[in-house]
């Protein structure tokens, strides 16, 4: 039994973290758009509708198939350092770290990803998919619980920031449930970009209107007023870092595991982490082990573990350092760490500590989309409200996203100007061998792959449906480096979701693990979607999770 249906559809599907955002790319659908058009309209919604987790100005990595080009790719959707950060900067002013604050900003990447796609891929315009953003930033939508949880839980965090709290603390504390929450500026900002792109769409097309629009973003009035926020905080970013800012289109990784092609992002994310944890469990017979059993928790849990110490010796931006992403993602690698694991027995990370700073899981979203044309769109926008001071009149942030580099310059993720931090979101996109689509993807920071590493093997080695396979209980290991400044461990620490930790926790704390018990359908355990497409019949099926408020719509 499931707690939500199974969702199906025929001329599309839709999965994202909120109804009110996959109630927004379907509608564009329906008004002839395709799964690009989409999962862009969802992804801007989510800016509104979980604004607390997901920034207008912040990041959103997304990977697609375009069946008309017949390509798999990958928009970075990530900024870099402002180019005054040389690579020792922290090390010389800040004593080796990397403080809270605007020190942390980089450019701002998810408007150029979300117009990029477009461009290249779909077919409307910035002020038709933003339309339903807009709607709900200027006449509000309803607060709902987990929104109102996330702000209250953070409410310290939010006061640090003036502007920000006008906005998420109104009246000096958290909306209540069911109150409108409005974002006037927020609106205001989309709604002057639908505004430009209209204007230059109807003298010069469809193309000159996306790009007049991403124009007036970072090189026009709003990029200005960012600008000047940025440098009145004591930050770094210039108009010339801005204006000669843009996203990567580059070709997926990618790894075959049974009948499925599995395709990631590259090393400038955690995406590579996926692709080697299904590599090295190649090595053994999950399906005799049983699901969640715990054998099964245990050596998922400890092909995790190797692969994060390949993510922290060797992923960084690949324009700055050169990853070996042949080596890492290649079998004889893979069999090596599969090697390394025993069956009865953990191996725990060294000294650590509780280092998770103010960013943590509070932060991202996810958005997965198919259609009858056989596209398929997978994104994960992120970043927190609570860590930025809203620019004054255009209520977004810029991104804060520096969190996730490292001060040491020997580090493979060092801050650098023009380089890119490490980022944990990290779509994905799986294709089965008789063409089948599976755009699938979780937030929950350190905890996403792991979440989406889980959902992905329910569904394909366990045979489970989609929504079966995004609702069954999860464990995730916290033993290795957080990827947030100041880049603590928890040696050991393995959580798991209450019902499973009954059945295996003994079990697996005499193997080693220092298992912590959350909750049943515990928010921190990700919020997974996934979709299946069968080109075959066209048949969609689709799974959100219950653990947030994700929602799938079928059509």
């Amino acid at each position: 039994m499931t707690t939500k249906p199974q969702v199906a559809g025929q001329s599309f599907l839709i999965g994202a973290g909120h109804p009110l955002a996959a109630e927004a790319g379907a509608e564009v659908i329906r008004a002839g758009g395709n799964a690009i058009d989409a999962g862009v309209a969802a992804g801007l919604a989510l800016s509104v509708v979980e604004s607390e987790l997901v920034g207008f100005g912040g990041v959103a990595p997304i990977i697609l198939y375009a069946a008309e080009q017949d390509e798999i790719v990958t928009i970075s959707g990530l900024g870099t350092f402002p180019g005054a950060i040389d690579v020792d900067y922290f090390q010389r002013e800040h004593g080796g770290r990397i403080p809270p604050g605007i020190l942390r900003t980089v450019m701002p990447a998810a408007p150029d990803a979300w117009i990029t796609a477009l461009a290249r891929y779909g077919r409307m315009g910035f002020a038709d998919v933003a339309s339903h953003a807009i709607a709900l930033a200027r006449d509000g939508f309803p607060t709902y619980p987990f929104f109102h949880d996330m702000i209250a839980s953070k409410a310290e965090a939010f006061t640090r920031h003036p502007s920000t709290a006008a906005i998420y603390l109104p009246e000096g504390h958290p909306p209540p449930v069911g109150h409108l929450f409005h974002q006037t500026d927020l609106g205001g900002a989309l709604q002057h970009l639908a505004d430009v792109d209209r204007a230059a769409a109807a003298q010069g097309g469809r193309q000159a209107g996306l790009a007049a629009a991403r124009a007036a973003f970072y090189e026009g009035d709003i990029a200005a007023t960012m600008v000047a926020h940025v440098q009145a905080e004591g930050g770094l970013m210039t108009r010339a870092d801005l204006a000669g800012f843009a996203v990567e289109v580059t070709p997926a990784h990618h790894v075959r595991f049974g009948d499925w092609h599995v395709h990631g992002c590259g090393p400038w994310c955690q995406g590579p982490m996926l692709l080697q944890a299904l590599n090295v469990l190649k090595s053994f017979d999950l399906t005799a082990m049983g699901h969640n059993s715990a054998d099964y928790v245990h050596v998922v849990t400890e092909a995790v573990k190797r692969v994060a110490g390949d993510r922290d010796r060797f992923y960084g931006d690949p324009n700055f350092v050169d990853v070996p992403m042949d080596h890492l993602l290649s079998d004889a690698h893979a069999s090596t760490l599969a090697g390394t694991i025993s069956r009865t027995r953990a191996v725990n990370g060294g000294i650590g500590g509780r280092g998770e700073d103010d960013s943590g899981l509070y932060d991202t979203s996810y958005v997965c989309v198919t259609d009858a044309a056989g596209n398929a769109f997978s994104a994960t926008p992120s970043d927190p409200a609570h860590t930025m001071n809203m620019v004054p009149g255009l209520g977004f942030g810029v991104s804060a996203r520096g969190s996730q580099a490292w001060a040491d310059p020997a580090h493979p993720s060092s801050a650098r100007g023009g380089k890119r931090p490490r980022l944990t979101p990290n779509p994905a996109l799986a294709v089965g061998s008789a063409g089948e689509l599976m755009p699938f993807g979780s937030p929950g920071g350190d905890v996403q792959t792991q979440a989406m590493l889980q959902g992905f093997l329910n569904r394909v080695v366990f045979g489970m449906a989609p929504q079966e396979a995004v609702e069954a209980a999860r464990f995730a290991s916290y033993d290795f480096p957080s990827s947030w400044e100041p880049h603590g461990r928890e040696p050991g620490v393995l959580r798991v979701e209450e019902s499973l930790a009954a059945q295996v926790g003994a079990d697996l704390q005499a193997r080693g693990h220092v298992v912590e018990v959350w909750p049943e359908a515990a928010w921190q355990a990700g919020s997974l979607s996934l979709i299946e497409h069968d080109r075959a019949n066209g048949q969609m099926v689709g799974g959100s999770d219950m653990r947030r408020a994700a929602h799938a719509i079928g059509g």
